[in-house]
């Protein structure tokens, strides 16, 4: 599903900062990857570049099988939008909609009629387990179902990969664990999630963990 060959990303400076070194990463089909390391391994900038936010100062990302390395702008921009979805610490959802508009709001430019744009995100908070939250506005709603709506947000648009960036760092430990049991479920169902932490029991709870260090992979 997705391929990092001798990635690497520097800053300019002075001084230069090497953030990732010499990155060989696959993601199969259908798995969950839990990244993980400690503040300032690389983590992010790896998530960039994985989710194709930024482009690598050396080596070639692969996306279903495609090079990115030549695209345009425009070409990024349309896989990002297409193949890829994201979940951030913080949920952006907008306070005035109801939980299925927030989910409906991730097809708005797709050019689909509103009516299929509300039912597709009726099934996407199904998914996360919130069909009986679906016309509550994020106020009526706790912190693990906002991220769960969050999570629906990404889905709706059936992306080939799920990135999720520290998806617990704003929740309890009881609500972070509700939102790994909904990560395993949708892995089970055939998605594939990569899952960026500095948590090490929520990497645990991925199929599979690389623990970066430094910008190298270190395990």
């Amino acid at each position: 599903m997705l391929a990092l060959e001798g990635v690497g990303k520097t800053y300019p400076g002075p001084p230069a900062v090497h953030a990732l070194s010499d990155v060989d990463l696959r993601v199969e089909v259908g798995e969950m990857l839990g990244v993980v390391g400690p503040s300032g391994s690389g983590k992010s900038t790896l998530l960039h570049i994985m989710g194709l936010l930024d482009r690598p100062s050396q080596g070639k990302v692969l996306i279903g099988g495609e090079d990115t390395s030549d695209l345009s702008d425009g070409r990024l921009s349309a896989l990002r939008a297409y193949r890829i979805g994201f979940v951030f610490q913080q949920f952006f959802l907008l306070d005035g909609l109801s939980a299925r508009d927030n989910v409906a709001q991730g097809l708005l430019y797709r050019g689909i009629p509103p009516g299929e744009r509300r039912e597709r995100a009726e099934r996407a908070l199904a998914s996360v387990g919130l069909s009986h939250r679906l016309e509550h506005t994020p106020d009526r709603l706790s912190g693990g179902e906002r991220q769960r709506v969050a999570i629906g947000r990404a889905l709706v648009g059936d992306p080939l990969v799920l990135f999720a960036d520290e998806p617990t760092g704003n929740l309890d430990t009881a609500s972070g664990a509700g939102i790994i049991e909904v990560f395993q479920a949708l892995q089970a169902s055939g998605s594939t999630i990569v899952v960026i932490t500095h948590e090490h029991e929520v990497a645990a709870a991925c199929g599979r963990q690389v623990a970066l260090r430094d910008g190298r992979v270190v395990a």
